[in-house]
C-alpha cells in the first residue's frame, strides 16, 4: 500500500440520519447483523468492489480499505431524527422490509436508537402527519436546534466524527432563487428573517450539520445543497457534501442502458418510465407538488447522456417521460416499467422494455452506507465542496448550473471518477486504462 496523505479513521463514526423509515431502519438492521455474522452487506461498493491499482507488472486489485482508511462498520454509531416517535426496531418492524427473523436478532440493539424529534414543516411534505417534531420560533431557531442534537449525540456517544444524511421524504420542489440562495450571507438573513418560502427545513440540517463540522449528504432530490450558499458554507466549513437522491433502481437502469444506446450510435425516439410503490416515500409522491421535486431529479438522467448537441441525428427533439404511481399493496417493492423507442440503420424503428421488480430500500441501504463512509473519507482527506466522484449513487449528480456544467450521468464515466478518487486518495495515480 502507497502512503496515504488521508487522516486515519480512528475512533467512533456517528452517522445521524433525517427519517427512520424504511431506508433507514433497513441500513441499520443490515449494519448490526453484518456485525454480528448473520448477514453480509452485499450491494455495498465500499465492502466489496475491488479497484485495479497500478499498472503491468504492478498491477493489483484491491478493496477500499486495502487502498485507504475507511472506517469499520464496527466503529459506527447511529442516530436520527424522525416526525414518528417509534424506535428503529419498531420502525423496522413496521417497513415489512425485512423479515422478522432478519430482525430480531438484533432487536436490541434497534430498540435503543430513539429518534430526535425532527424539524419539520408540514407545507413541505403535506402526507406526513408525526408528532415527533420540534417547536421552532424560526428557521434560524431550527438550526440553532439542530446544531445543539449534533453536539449532544456527538458527546454522549463518544463520536470522534459525524456524517449528516437526509434519508427522508422528498419535499416541495424549492426553486433556486438567486436573491437568497445566491451567498451565504442571504441565506443565513433569510434564516434569521424566517423565510419559510425559500428555506426548507433540509436547508437547516444541512446547514446545521456543516456548522458542527459534520459532511452532509442529500439522498433525496430536494434542492437543499444545490445551491451556490450551500456551496459557500462547504467551502468555508472545508467539509464534502454529496447530492443528491440515491439512485437505487429504474435511474440506475437508465444511467446504465442509455451509455449502450449511445456508444452503438443508435437514435432515439422516446423514453417512457413509469413505477408503482407503496411505502411512504410513494405516499409523499402521490402529491403533485413532492412528485415535481422527484421528476426533475429523474428526468435530468438520460438528457445529459443522450445530447442533442452532439449527435443532432440521433437525440433530437425525443419523448422523455416519467412517472411514479402510488399503489400501497406493493409496499416497499417497487415495480418499474420502461418503454424504449430506438432506431437503427435507415431510421428503422426498434423498442426495447425492461421490467425492474426491486426492492426499494435494499437497494438504498447500501448506498446509504456508501455515502456516508465515503463522505467520511473525504473529510478525513480534506476534500471540501461538491464530491462529483459520488455521482456513481445518485439520480441528479450535482453541479455548478450557474456556469452551465453538464452533470455526469453516464454510469461508466461516474465508475471512473469514483474509482480516481479512491486512488487518488490511496497516494496512486488516476488512469483510464481499461480494467
Amino acid at each position: 500500500m502507497k502512503t496515504s496523505s488521508v487522516k486515519p479513521a480512528e475512533g467512533k463514526l456517528g452517522i445521524m440520519v433525517v427519517g427512520l423509515g424504511a431506508v433507514t431502519s433497513t441500513f441499520i438492521t443490515g449494519v448490526f447483523m453484518a456485525r454480528k455474522g448473520l448477514a453480509k452487506p452485499i450491494g455495498s461498493m465500499t465492502q466489496y468492489d475491488k479497484i485495479r491499482v497500478g499498472k503491468g507488472d504492478d498491477k493489483k486489485y484491491l478493496h477500499y480499505a486495502d487502498i485507504v482508511p475507511m472506517a469499520s462498520l464496527d466503529d459506527i454509531v447511529f442516530g436520527a431524527w424522525d416526525v414518528y416517535p417509534a424506535n428503529a426496531f419498531q420502525s423496522a418492524m413496521y417497513a415489512k422490509v425485512l423479515k422478522e427473523s432478519d430482525i430480531l436478532p438484533v432487536q436490541e440493539e434497534l430498540e435503543k436508537i430513539v429518534p430526535i424529534p425532527a424539524a419539520f414543516d408540514k407545507d413541505f411534505a403535506k402526507r406526513i402527519d408525526g408528532t415527533n417534531v420540534k417547536t421552532c420560533s424560526s428557521r434560524w431557531d431550527m438550526v440553532e436546534q439542530l446544531r445543539a442534537d449534533i453536539r449532544r449525540f456527538k458527546e454522549e456517544n463518544g463520536c470522534s466524527r459525524i456524517v449528516v444524511a437526509w434519508s427522508a421524504s422528498t419535499e416541495i420542489y424549492v426553486k433556486p432563487n438567486m436573491a437568497v440562495h445566491d451567498t451565504l450571507e442571504h441565506l443565513e438573513a433569510a434564516m434569521k428573517a424566517d423565510d419559510r418560502v425559500n428555506i426548507a427545513p433540509s436547508m437547516c440540517y444541512a446547514y446545521a450539520a456543516l456548522a458542527e463540522g459534520a459532511p452532509f449528504v442529500m439522498g433525496a432530490p430536494n434542492t437543499t445543497i444545490d445551491i451556490p450558499a450551500m456551496w459557500e458554507m462547504a467551502d468555508k466549513t472545508g467539509l464534502p457534501i454529496a447530492g443528491k437522491d440515491f439512485k437505487t433502481g429504474q435511474t440506475l437502469v437508465k444511467s446504465g442502458f442509455a451509455p449502450i444506446i449511445g456508444t452503438r450510435c443508435l437514435g432515439l425516439n422516446g423514453w417512457f418510465s413509469t413505477n408503482i410503490l407503496g411505502n411512504r416515500d410513494g405516499l409523499v409522491l402521490d402529491e403533485p407538488a413532492n412528485f415535481h421535486t422527484k421528476e426533475v431529479s429523474k428526468l435530468s438522467t438520460l438528457e445529459s447522456i443522450l445530447m442533442e448537441e452532439k449527435q443532432p441525428d440521433l437525440y433530437t427533439d425525443y419523448y422523455h417521460k416519467v412517472r411514479i404511481n402510488y399503489y400501497p399493496p406493493r409496499n416497499d417493492n417497487k415495480e418499474s416499467w420502461d418503454n424504449i423507442d430506438i432506431f437503427g440503420w435507415m431510421n428503422y424503428p426498434m423498442q426495447i422494455k425492461i421490467n425492474f421488480l426491486c426492492r426499494d430500500s435494499i437497494l438504498a441501504a447500501p448506498v446509504l452506507l456508501d455515502l456516508c463512509l465515503l463522505s467520511d473519507l473525504a473529510a478525513r482527506a480534506g476534500r471540501k465542496g461538491t464530491q462529483r466522484f459520488m455521482s456513481f449513487f445518485l439520480k441528479a449528480p450535482m453541479h455548478d448550473y450557474t456556469q452551465n456544467e453538464i452533470p455526469v450521468n453516464n454510469l461508466y464515466q461516474q465508475y471512473t471518477l469514483l474509482k480516481n478518487a479512491i486512488r487518488e486518495m490511496g497516494g496512486y495515480e488516476p488512469d483510464e486504462e481499461i480494467d
